[in-house]
């Protein structure tokens, strides 16, 4: 089974759930080396500028899946 069946979502915050985890695989999927995203993480987690850039492709995510639920109407 695939780790994303669907965009579909019961409620936003299992929609925001689903952006991060989006993001996180978009991460994995690029640098598939554990032990190289162990080394970098220390780097990004200690910049404004990283986290901010994080924070944006989740927002990203959240809007794609958003769109995909109508936007839970």
């Amino acid at each position: 089974m695939s780790w994303l069946p669907s965009l579909a979502t019961e409620t936003p915050e299992e929609g925001f759930e689903l952006a991060i985890k989006l993001s996180r695989m978009a991460v994995k999927k690029t640098q598939p080396d554990d032990a190289a995203r162990n080394r970098m993480r220390p780097d990004y987690a200690n910049s404004a500028d990283s986290l901010t850039m994080a924070s944006h492709v989740v927002a990203t995510n959240f809007q794609t899946v958003a769109q995909a639920n109508n936007y839970w109407r």
